[in-house]
């Protein structure tokens, strides 16, 4: 095990704005995942997305890794984009993750508390599946490759009639799917095989918002009202229209809701 290396890249520099740190889920690079949220996004904050190993912008990762060590490489980034002078000293920070993204904001409140002034878990819970499910995987797409997921993927993802609807968003999400690195997506879903942070956020102190999509078959909103009634300072909302990736979705309402919730701590 050891802790992942991120690469984060600059959505929208603004150092006189706050920063929000915005992550992935499993499968997807960050930058189609969160483009089309950036326009409503980007009055209020500096904008920093990171790749999990082996999507996007990030290097595959050559050892498993456990969500508390994704969750201090994010912390790790961070601090490298401060000591660049890209995130002002004493700036407020926000973060915000999708899905695997949001099962680190989550590990974040629990070992790194303070180190963000609110979180925001997305279409995400503190349990997420089955470790046998994600084993599962794991092997399937280590062996196959990652292109065996994309139907699956197509349908867990999107409410229906979104990919008719938006073409363009669903295919390139779909396409940074396929270009993923396969033994970094299965060592993610190793990180997610063991992730359970339920009986920890009692003694989380952040303010968390839990986003969930009213469609999502993953993490329905049920997640989220857990995550709100055990976190002592969670609330909740829900998404009618999303399914599992809300930033692609339903932009403009997640970036409305995100921007509410962060700008009041």
């Amino acid at each position: 095990m050891a802790v992942p290396q991120l690469t984060p890249s600059l959505l929208h520099t603004d150092k006189a704005l706050p920063t929000l740190i915005v992550g992935p889920s499993l499968g997807t690079a960050a930058l189609p995942l969160w483009a089309p949220a950036l326009p409503y996004l980007k009055d209020k904050f500096q904008v920093i997305a990171w790749d999990l190993p082996g999507h996007g912008e990030s290097k595959p990762s050559t050892d498993a890794f456990s969500l508390a060590e994704l969750a201090t490489g994010v912390t790790k980034a961070v601090e490298a984009l401060r000591a660049d002078g890209v995130i002002s000293e004493g700036s407020k920070l926000y973060y915000a993750g999708v899905s695997v993204g949001g099962a680190t904001a989550l590990q974040l409140a629990v070992d790194h508390a303070g180190f963000f002034d609110a979180l925001s878990s997305i279409c995400s819970a503190a349990k997420i599946g089955t470790p046998e499910g994600w084993t599962d995987r794991a092997e399937l797409v280590a062996k196959a490759g990652t292109p065996t997921m994309v139907a699956g993927s197509a349908e867990r993802w999107f409410a229906p009639g979104f990919i008719e609807k938006e073409p363009v968003i669903s295919t390139e999400l779909l396409h940074s799917l396929q270009d993923a690195d396969r033994f970094a997506y299965a060592h993610a879903c190793g990180a997610l095989a063991g992730f359970d942070v339920r009986g920890q956020l009692a003694s989380t102190s952040d303010p968390i918002i839990a986003i969930n999509g009213a469609q999502d078959q993953v993490c329905p909103p049920a997640d989220a009202e857990f995550i709100a009634e055990n976190a002592p300072r969670g609330t909740m909302a829900v998404i009618d229209s999303a399914a599992h990736l809300a930033p692609a979705e339903a932009p403009e309402e997640t970036a409305a809701l995100l921007a509410e919730f962060l700008l009041a701590n």
